[in-house]
């Protein structure tokens, strides 16, 4: 056991926030935190490491063990470069190749006595050096710069010229290298791409010590823990397992708590109903029987309702009328910023019903297709085309349609003049913006509340086309289930970017991934294009291990170079064209497949030998498409 925590209790001006928390930490033990906002999950962790002072009960780390904290929001000082400030986590290992180096140089001019003392104290040296893996220690600095996102290039940048996100980010990598016994990470996802979360869970889940994670997001959490600790109204409940069997766990205790709270108050007005008929006999024998019974049920231990950690948000995402089958369709699209080319000849079809998430690295130009298709911004080429009866509903991660001099009430009720105060209280109320809440100014909401007011307007728009930009962005986990269970039960079309992984996997039905300025699709879900990723890169590496080994391209001349990338242009366009006929035959394939259902067609001999013979021959078609892609 590396760490012990017992009965730990903390209050706020005499508000409970934790109490009697009680678990243990085991060696090389992978812990996810969760709890709704505000429950005082941040607050715990800096209760471990001492930052602060809780009310009562006893912390204890293993003798000899180390804890590594990092919290939300980190403030990087001085003037070292990216990869200074990184490297400083291993400045005696550091320091021992800078004596190393400087012993070498000396040992030229040294004789007798003190060669013999400098050659024993490099020996000594060297094997310091080799234990503390000194060798490895730029590919290993450079390793965790490039996982966490950061490029060659920006690594002589000063931390002081940093973003909030990339100096977290510088923070999150010296922890790493600084390898303590006990991680304490606090939301370290937040501001990672998708390939560095898939970076940082591959290197915590073979990390060589304990780790406690505080974060939203699901998917990592499933991919990454053996056990949840759960802060719910003010108590710590520890559940085995990853995040979905934590889910399922705490349903079923909840369940059980409700049928036990049920069959109590069941048994307590059988008892009031039988002391009352005593007391009605009026006799002294049926009295005492009543008042025995009465202080029977004066020593019962009440059990309290379970009720929900906050009230769930209530919504229902509906279309107010059906749009045409074909929703979108983007052509030749293309965006620069400056000299900076984001995508070019971006080309994709997007049809009634589906749900298509675009995921990719930051900085690729996802957000940048929403807002050119909302007319937010120019495109430098290219067209975009809506469909028949098309209305967008847009939601903006940044919150730029919301005004900040408004009050929330007036938020709604300006924008649909035609809702009463009735309606606009209740809708509001459905968002959990009851009382006095719904006089807040927008401008004072936190980012969760600015969320939910976007989602309320977004409900009331009825459009039949949704564009969403990451809309799980601040939303606590029962807001992010609810919000899924919406986007699954609604019958329109949905475009939408979002990070978040677990949500992705339980929304689309399509994802189209932007990647080396063009869009590859996948039709599925985020597992699904996981798989075919992974399938891609068995087929690569096993191409290039057959394949002779190839001159460097130092050693090309130009005309090679510039042959080679036009051959790897061709390539990606080929790829590329055949991602996007991939799309339309399985579309059309399921079309066929639904066709054959209906009574009209079955029951017709020719139109289904037609139809049969239309599959067939686009499977065939499929199967050459596949060969292309993969």
């Amino acid at each position: 056991m590396i760490l012990s925590v017992q009965k730990l209790s903390k209050s706020f001006l005499d508000e409970p926030l934790i109490k009697e928390a009680s678990f243990h930490i085991e060696d090389y033990e992978k812990v996810g935190l969760v709890g709704p906002n505000g429950a005082g999950k941040s607050t715990l962790l800096k209760m471990l490491i001492g930052e602060v002072p809780f009310d009562e009960g006893t912390v204890s780390l293993a003798k000899g063990k180390s804890m590594g904290y990092l919290s939300q929001y980190q403030e990087v000082t001085g003037g070292l470069s990216i990869y200074e400030e990184v490297s400083s986590a291993k400045k005696e290992v550091m320091a021992l190749e800078q004596r190393l180096r400087q012993l070498e140089k000396d040992l030229k001019a040294l004789t007798g006595d003190d060669l013999e003392a400098a050659l024993k104290e490099y020996h000594n040296l060297t094997t310091a050096f080799e234990n503390a893996d000194g060798y490895a220690l730029k590919s290993e600095i450079t390793g965790v710069l490039k996982g966490l996102g950061f490029t060659e290039d920006e690594f002589t940048k000063s931390v002081q010229t940093l973003s909030g996100g990339q100096k977290t980010r510088v923070a999150l990598a010296r922890l790493l290298l600084l390898k303590p016994n006990l991680l304490l990470l606090d939301e370290p996802t937040n501001h990672l791409d998708l390939s560095s979360i898939s970076w940082l869970e591959t290197f915590l889940m073979n990390y060589r010590g304990a780790v406690i994670i505080i974060s939203h997001d699901r998917y990592f959490l499933n991919r990454v823990v053996s056990k949840i600790l759960d802060l719910e109204q003010q108590s710590l409940y520890c559940y085995s397992g990853n995040y979905e069997a934590f889910a399922e766990k705490k349903k079923a205790r909840r369940a059980a708590e409700y049928k036990a709270y049920l069959k109590q108050e069941q048994e307590i007005k059988h008892q009031e109903a039988v002391i009352e008929k005593l007391k009605s006999f009026n006799r002294e024998k049926s009295i005492k029987r009543a008042e025995s019974r009465e202080k029977m049920l004066a020593k019962i231990e009440r059990l309290t309702p379970p009720t929900e950690e906050n009230l769930k948000m209530n919504i229902t995402l509906q279309a107010a009328s059906r749009s045409g089958n074909d929703v979108l369709e983007v052509s030749h699209l293309k965006k620069s910023f400056g000299k900076e080319e984001l995508f070019h000849d971006l080309n994709f079809q997007i049809k009634r019903g589906e749900k298509v998430s675009i995921i990719g690295d930051n900085g690729t130009g996802k957000t940048t297709i929403l807002k050119i298709i909302n007319q937010l911004l120019m495109a430098d080429g290219g067209t975009f085309t809506l469909g028949a009866g098309v209305e967008i509903g847009y939601y903006d991660q940044e919150h730029h349609l919301l005004h900040g001099e408004k009050t929330v009430f007036e938020e709604v009720g300006d924008t649909y003049p035609d809702l009463d105060n009735t309606e606009i209280r209740n809708v509001l109320a459905a968002f959990l913006f009851t009382g006095d809440d719904v006089f807040k100014l927008v401008s004072a909401l936190s980012g969760g509340e600015r969320g939910r007011l976007s989602l309320v307007k977004l409900m009331l728009s009825e459009a039949n086309f949704l564009i969403l930009d990451e809309p799980t962005n601040h939303l606590d986990m029962d807001a992010k289930e609810v919000l899924e269970e919406a986007l699954n039960n609604y019958d329109g079309t949905v475009l939408y970017v979002s990070h978040d992984r677990y949500f992705i996997n339980h929304t689309a039905t399509r994802i189209l991934e932007l990647k080396n300025e063009t869009l590859y699709s996948y039709l599925g879900n985020y597992d699904y294009y996981l798989e075919k990723k992974e399938q891609q890169k068995a087929i690569w590496q096993a191409e290039n291990a057959q394949a002779p080994t190839e001159v460097s391209k130092s050693k090309l001349s130009f005309e090679e170079q510039k042959q080679e990338k036009a051959a790897q242009k061709r390539r990606e366009n080929e790829i590329r064209r055949a991602s996007e006929q991939i799309t339309v035959t399985e579309r059309r394939i399921e079309q066929i497949d639904e066709l054959l259902t209906q009574e009209e067609v079955y029951t017709n001999s020719l139109k289904c030998r037609e139809l049969d013979e239309e599959k067939r021959e686009l499977e065939e078609k499929l199967l050459e498409l596949y060969e292309i892609v993969l």
